[in-house]
């Protein structure tokens, strides 16, 4: 039996051949990718589940995968004649078995293009199947990856997966208002095969047979760039499967850390001063929250500086709905990290304060609670002053929710404990809104909710209560003279204007009477 499959592999192998000729075609592929241009700009966790044939489905979306790597017409026939499966790893010696690996990966260089779903069948299941073995190959391996197999590792991957997006024309993504989840993501109708690809990826990078120090070289900075460029895809999953993979190169390639970092900053920046649009912020940000939470104490300045210029500017886009909560996790360590930041961070939250978007106040409100929850005495009491003048605002805002969502403060033990111990500051500031809200809002849950923190004032303090109202009640007398005497002003104006006119027609009658005296 094994002198029959022994006697079998030479074809097999010529055919390997054909396919590493074919796969030069693909280096070019890969070397145009790499000298293409990239955005270069600047954790959550994510699991891959168990790898199995009937785990991949062929996907039935008929989108435009806006791509295609590889023209199979240009080789002709012969070329897809000479695409056929390999052996089973299982079926040959062990001593060859790295050599079939690196020409299984040869095989799967090859791009088909999915946008025609009854192309090329045959040879797609073919290189499905091959990458299914790849994975099961990968994750069983038990001895360190060589030079040349991290190479050709690398060079399949390179070719299968960076390749440049072109949406198509979808109409206000970030219009205010719009529900972005209820959006139907846009599916690339390779999945099949990507899919399977970034499994091979991540169990790669994962496998303890990966010797950082060696696969660094091919897991290079272009690469990551790469990478992070794909982070713009339309598809959820793929970012899913980014997300975790370059999680991963985080933790186990040390040296790229501070690249990574810096790359994604660049991204950063990019979306907030320039474009406003890019799909995998959430994702890039979850990646930023498990790095933040590893940070070692005291906090360098270098990731002081970014909380400054990146984070914090991430609030002013229109779209913050769409990756608020991972921010708003970020900001959160970065207090937690050091509590003297809270000052800057409030501040920051101050600075881009939305003005005419009530769902987005009602966003930076939830954060600010967070926020304040970590942060100490004598970091509120440096921005206590301009933060409850935005909350006295926010208390007097017809909108219902951003009123409301202001109050629940009160609900907070440690935000209502900094505020009963600066209260001879804080309610001089905040008794105005807290007035006009008793006497008329027109939202009986804001109204409900303005007399109860009303009450623990004046329970807790009656005299400055006192003191509080009667100051209102002054300045509301002063408001009204003033009032007064403005429309005062402006009926004498009138008057002043109408005898002015009136003297004016006189003075022109009586000129005009006289010149025709004269002229009869």
């Amino acid at each position: 039996m094994l002198k029959q499959i022994l006697s079998k592999l030479p074809r097999k192998s010529s055919k390997s051949a054909d396919n590493r000729e074919h796969g030069g075609h693909h280096n070019a592929y890969y070397s145009n990718v790499s000298g293409g241009g990239s955005r270069s700009s600047d954790f959550g966790t994510g699991k891959s589940g168990n790898l199995s044939v009937s785990s991949f489905a062929v996907s039935n979306s008929t989108a435009d995968v806006g791509w295609k790597s590889a023209d199979l017409k240009q080789n002709g026939n012969h070329m897809l004649s000479s695409y056929e499966a390999m052996p089973a790893f299982k079926d040959v010696p062990t001593s060859e078995r790295q050599n079939l690996f690196v020409k299984k990966l040869n095989l799967c260089c090859m791009i088909f293009d999915f946008t025609d779903p009854t192309k090329n069948l045959k040879e797609k299941e073919i290189k499905r199947q091959t990458l299914l073995e790849l994975v099961e190959y990968v994750t069983s391996a038990n001895g360190k990856f060589s030079d040349v197999v991290l190479q050709e590792i690398v060079k399949m991957v390179s070719a299968n997966l960076f390749r440049s997006f072109n949406p198509q024309p979808r109409e206000n993504k970030v219009i205010e208002g719009v529900d972005l989840e209820e959006e139907e993501p846009s599916m690339d109708p390779a999945w099949p095969h990507l899919q399977i690809v970034y499994e091979f990826l991540l169990r790669f990078i994962a496998s303890p047979e990966t010797d950082a120090k060696l696969a660094k070289r091919y897991v290079d900075q272009p690469f990551i760039l790469k990478l992070l460029d794909l982070f713009d895809s339309e598809d959820p999953r793929e970012r899913e499967y980014l997300k975790t993979i370059l999680h991963r190169i985080y933790g186990k390639f040390m040296v790229h850390r501070p690249f990574i970092r810096k790359a994604i900053n660049n991204i950063f920046f990019r979306f907030i001063f320039e474009t406003e649009k890019h799909n995998g912020i959430a994702e890039l940000l979850e990646i930023l929250g498990s790095i933040i939470n590893g940070f070692a104490l005291p906090l360098k300045e270098e990731h002081k500086v970014f909380l400054v210029r990146a984070l914090i500017p991430l609030h002013k886009p229109k779209c913050l709905a769409m990756y608020h909560q991972q921010l708003s996790y970020c900001i959160t360590q970065f207090v937690e990290k050091d509590c003297k930041l809270a000052d800057t961070v409030i501040r920051g939250l101050l600075k881009y304060w939305p003005i005419t978007n009530s769902s987005k106040e009602v966003m930076f409100l939830n954060e600010l609670e967070e926020v304040l929850e970590a942060t100490q005495p004598p970091e509120f009491q440096r921005c206590m002053m301009p933060l409850f003048r935005q909350i006295a605002r926010c208390m007097n805002s017809l909108h219902f929710q951003v009123a409301e969502r202001a109050l629940f403060l009160w609900n907070n033990d440690h935000i209502e404990n900094l505020i009963i111990q600066n209260r001879k500051v804080i309610l001089p500031i905040i008794f105005p809104a807290l007035e006009k809200n008793a006497r008329n809002h027109w939202n009986q849950a804001v109204h409900s909710l303005t007399l109860n923190v009303r009450k623990i004032f004046n329970d807790l303090d009656p005299e400055l209560f006192k003191e509080c109202l009667l100051k209102f009640q002054e300045d509301e007398s002063k408001e009204d003279e003033a009032e007064a005497k403005r429309e005062n002003t402006w009926k004498r104006l009138e008057e002043l204007a109408e005898k002015k006119a009136f003297h004016s027609e006189a003075t022109v009658g009586t000129s005009e009477s006289m010149a025709n005296g004269s002229s009869g």
